[in-house]
């Protein structure tokens, strides 16, 4: 049901440190506004030493909602009263809900990645080949969102292998899965319909690195990366100039996780293409499909 205040009004921010550099109070705003929404949605940079003091106060201020960005998606955890299946299973918030003083954790990045992926790249991720590049925090979300669409099997591949067979082997039981070694990528690569670079390799400043060399990539598949600063990566941009793969940016995710924030704290439908014109004019980048 559509979340409504005394005021009419609702209170939404952003924790982290650093802070500044985040678009989410830019994408917030305009999605508040394409709502007819009076509000205002703020960035707190809070230190790590200072976060228990700060979630008392989502209670005091009155606070709807914020969410929760680096350093603090698993320090948050034991200051709130409950957290969601994702949440636990990820072991990381993103967003927080206040329910008349009850404060509960969401993790909506890796559902958000999904919407973003399935509406942007691979509508039916049932049956699909997934290798995912990377084993960290990133990596756990997108998995346990993936694990619910029933890929037929997903590769975790990591600089240590034995952290990605360790992250396998703990899901095991929700899917067939495997943890190799970034070496060995190329001996399991052909067989995938699907890879996601999970990891920071090539964001900006980097921006001339590339987790894999493209030219190992099947033809044609589909090749998404997390990262949404630059747009496109150069491992995006040479996956399908050299390999005419179908490119996914990260840039969809950072708009779903925010959108499923915005429809758990206000019961309504998020208003996506406000929110996605604010967050690319905020990157200070156009849309390649327009859309």
């Amino acid at each position: 049901m559509p979340w409504a205040s005394e005021t009419g009004e609702i209170l939404l921010g952003v924790i982290g440190s650093p802070i500044a550099h985040s678009k989410s109070p830019q994408m917030h705003t305009a999605g508040l506004k394409a709502l007819g929404i009076k509000g205002a949605y703020v960035p707190l940079h809070v230190h790590p030493g200072s976060l228990g003091e700060t979630i008392s106060s989502i209670r005091t201020l009155g606070f709807r909602g914020i969410n929760v960005t680096l350093p603090h998606k698993v320090a948050v955890i034991p200051y709130l009263d409950a957290v969601d299946r994702s949440a636990e299973a990820i072991g990381a918030v993103n967003t927080i809900v206040n329910n008349g003083g009850v404060l509960t954790g969401y993790n909506t990045d890796g559902i958000g990645y999904v919407r973003s992926l399935k509406s942007e790249a691979a509508s039916d991720l049932a049956g699909r080949r997934i290798m995912v590049i990377g084993a960290g925090g990133a990596a756990r979300g997108i998995l346990d969102a993936l694990l619910l669409e029933r890929p037929a099997s997903v590769i975790i591949a990591n600089r240590s292998r034995e952290k990605a067979a360790e992250l396998a082997e703990s899901w095991s039981g929700r899917g067939d899965l495997k943890g190799i070694g970034l070496g060995e990528i190329e001996e399991y690569v052909q067989g995938m319909d699907i890879v996601i670079n999970t990891t920071s390799v090539g964001m900006h400043p980097n921006v001339d690195q590339m987790p894999i060399d493209p030219d190992i990539l099947p033809e044609g598949i589909v090749v998404s990366d997390l990262i949404y600063n630059p747009l496109h990566t150069r491992f995006l941009l040479e996956s399908e100039r050299r390999k005419g793969c179908v490119i996914h940016s990260g840039v969809g995710m950072f708009l779903y996780q925010g959108a499923y924030a915005l429809e758990y704290w206000t019961g309504r439908p998020a208003p996506i293409k406000e929110m996605r014109q604010a967050l690319l004019e905020s990157l200070g980048h156009e849309s390649r499909t327009g859309n």
